[in-house]
């Protein structure tokens, strides 16, 4: 009777080690499965820190340039934001302590979710200004680049969830489909395609096309046949597309007994609209491009270019200005060789520390604030703070002969990756009688913009009223005058500033205001229907 109770104990005793010993043995396993993990994660944070360690050199190199290219803004929003988390997560997963610390202090600098819907809606900005395509701008296949970047199916999904999220289903077709075709192409990806055709489908959906829905529906229901959503929406489209088809049967029907009122309507139609002038931002972008530019040969013949000396003004005898015509009406004049690299490179300095979200001045209230429309950073420059703001001023006075010591200090802007201002006024209007009030300089008589920068492509200045556009040119100004010499407003002056699409574009402007011209620019009243100057008249109006 012993025996069997021994053999069952020993058993037990035996059974339990073998167990352990398997147990040890899977223990073995997972501890080389961690070693592999371990070994696959540290080769990741390898190949990451090659691969930034490669693009910082390049990067640091031309840091303005290398920022030129929207691309590279994007993407370096979007690395600081998500995947240098991603990369914390990957190394929180041991006690790297030196690191997370270091990594966990420098957050506080990184850009937010703010900053990264930012920069994908000036690339987007761009896409529909310059009329570029997906593919052009994923390629990074942008004029005038020197830092090529190509954008990652990442890159391209991210860009179409944001647009997602602003319900914008016109881009997140584009890029959505974007990231499909080069998935399609066989690049390699943590994005699956049927996470992109989820959202694609949505977007295509929402824009009314049924039947592309339908068809992408079934392509996906191909790849994951279970996928519930899609399962969904396939017998929803398709009963949609069924009554939309009745719906347009029975139309059909109505439509034919109609046809011939309908032509006569469509032909009075199509005259209407052959009418009505084109939408100003279609101007404006067209401009932007370089197309849609009015100025007519004959026009063109009576532009010129001159040295100037503004009457023989002693600060220019000897060194006369290059002035150019840049238009007619408004009269739109460039200034050649004005700022030397040097004072540029002062004014920049002065500014770079200062530089904040640009402000427009408030119609109702005027309350300097910020702006949708207004995309760039700006500072304001006193001539008392350093003599090369002082001799700028000096010269800008020298040579339009309007007084500076009324007009606003100098503003330094720098326009970024998709920077732009649409189209505005410099001047008060009518109905904007406390647009400068808090001044009590008056009105902006007249606008001074030098260019600190060349620019690769975009950020030109265009008047979408007359058809001009002015191109930016390192080294020169350009000046027009906002008001008529009868103080009223002049609304061909309207101007915008196009979307910088690669480089960066530095410009300083001088806002000159109507207090203190009142001899230098004397008004100009209408008697007997021309324009009399009135020197000494008490119904002179002095601006």
């Amino acid at each position: 009777m012993i025996k069997p109770v021994l053999y069952v104990e020993a058993c037990k005793f035996t059974c339990q080690m073998t167990d352990l010993l398997y147990t040890e043995k899977g223990l073995v396993t997972s501890l080389k499965e961690y070693i592999r993990q371990e070994e696959n994660r540290l080769e990741q944070v390898k190949e990451w820190a090659d691969k930034l360690d490669s693009l910082t050199i390049t990067a640091t190199q031309d840091p303005e340039g290398f920022l030129g290219h929207p691309v590279n803004a994007f993407k370096l929003m979007k690395r600081l934001n998500s995947e240098w988390a991603d990369l914390e997560s990957l190394v929180l997963k041991d006690t790297a302590n030196g690191f997370i610390s270091n990594l966990t202090a420098q957050r506080q600098f990184f850009p937010t979710d703010e900053d990264q819907t930012g920069a994908a809606k000036a690339l987007l900005r761009l896409q529909d200004t310059y009329q570029l395509s997906a593919n052009t701008i994923s390629n990074g296949d942008l004029p005038g680049v020197v830092h090529k970047s190509r954008m990652t199916v990442a890159d391209c999904f991210e860009l179409g969830k944001i647009a997602y999220s602003e319900a914008d289903y016109y881009h997140t077709e584009l890029w959505m489909a974007q990231a499909l075709t080069q998935l399609d192409e066989g690049e390699e990806s943590t994005i699956d395609k049927v996470s992109v055709m989820d959202y694609l489908n949505y977007a295509i959906y929402q824009q009314g096309e049924l039947e592309r829905a339908l068809e992408l529906t079934k392509r996906m229901l191909k790849l994951d046949p279970n996928h519930q959503r899609a399962n969904g929406n396939l017998k929803y489209f398709e009963f949609q597309l069924e009554k939309q088809r009745k719906a347009e049967a029975e139309k059909k029907e109505q439509e034919d007994k109609k046809r011939e009122k309908k032509v006569l309507d469509k032909r009075e139609a199509q005259r209407k609209r052959s009418k009505d002038p084109l939408p100003e931002r279609k101007k404006y972008e067209m401009l932007c491009r370089g197309e849609g530019v009015k100025l007519t040969p004959r026009r063109q013949s009576r532009l010129f270019c001159r040295y100037f000396d503004n009457n023989r003004n002693p600060q220019l005898l000897l060194a006369p200005v290059k002035q150019e015509d840049e238009w007619d009406r408004p009269r739109i004049v460039r200034y050649h060789d004005i700022i030397s690299d040097s004072e540029i490179k002062t004014v920049k300095e002065m500014a770079k520390p200062r530089l904040r979200r640009a402000t427009i001045s408030n119609p109702t209230t005027g309350v300097l604030e910020t702006a949708p429309y207004r995309i760039s950073k700006s500072a304001w420059l006193s001539g008392y703070e350093h003599s090369t703001i002082e001799k700028i001023n000096q010269r800008i006075e020298d040579i339009t002969g309007l007084e500076m010591d009324t007009a606003e200090e100098l503003q330094v802007a720098n326009y970024g990756v998709g920077g732009q201002y649409e189209p505005h006024f410099d001047f008060g209007r009518k109905d904007e009688p406390d647009a400068f009030k808090e001044l009590g300089t008056g009105n902006r008589i007249a606008t001074w913009l030098f260019y600190m920068s060349d620019v690769s492509a975009g950020g030109a200045t265009v008047f979408p009223d007359v058809g001009a556009a002015v191109w930016p040119k390192k080294g020169t100004a350009v000046f027009w005058y906002n008001l008529f010499a009868s103080g009223e407003g002049d609304y061909s002056t309207r101007h915008a500033a196009c979307p910088v699409l690669v480089g960066n574009k530095w410009v300083s402007n001088k806002w000159i205001h109507e207090r203190g011209q009142e001899f230098r620019r004397p008004c100009e009243i209408v008697s007997f229907g021309h324009v009399t100057p009135q020197y000494n008249s008490k119904i002179y109006k002095y601006v």
